[in-house]
């Protein structure tokens, strides 16, 4: 298991600075990122934290996971990687000169 955990589910307000707080409660937390919509600059609902250990991320997950954060349940889970993005062929992908 990693250290980086995938969170769900998170209000809309919710703030970097105040995942950081949350997630202290189960250690030393590196990194809170919240994902923004690039068109609107809002949340996206969801984030990532990374917990400075593997069993400070397992207590996170146990402890958090379901637990209400601004009146919805969080969905607390191992980040998994990125998958590579498919290529959309000939003039089909951002940046195309076309």
């Amino acid at each position: 298991m990693g250290n980086k955990l995938y969170v769900g589910n998170l209000p809309f307000n919710a703030t970097e600075d105040s995942l950081r707080e949350v997630f202290a409660q189960a250690g030393t937390v590196q990194s809170a990122k919240i994902i923004m919509d690039r068109d609107t600059g809002r949340s996206k609902g969801f984030g990532f934290v990374e917990m400075s250990t593997e069993q400070e991320a397992a207590d996170a997950i146990q402890k958090f996971h379901g637990v209400a954060y601004g009146g919805r349940p969080m969905t607390v889970a191992e980040a998994r990687p990125v998958a590579p993005r498919e290529e959309h062929g000939f003039g089909g992908g951002r940046g195309s000169r076309y």
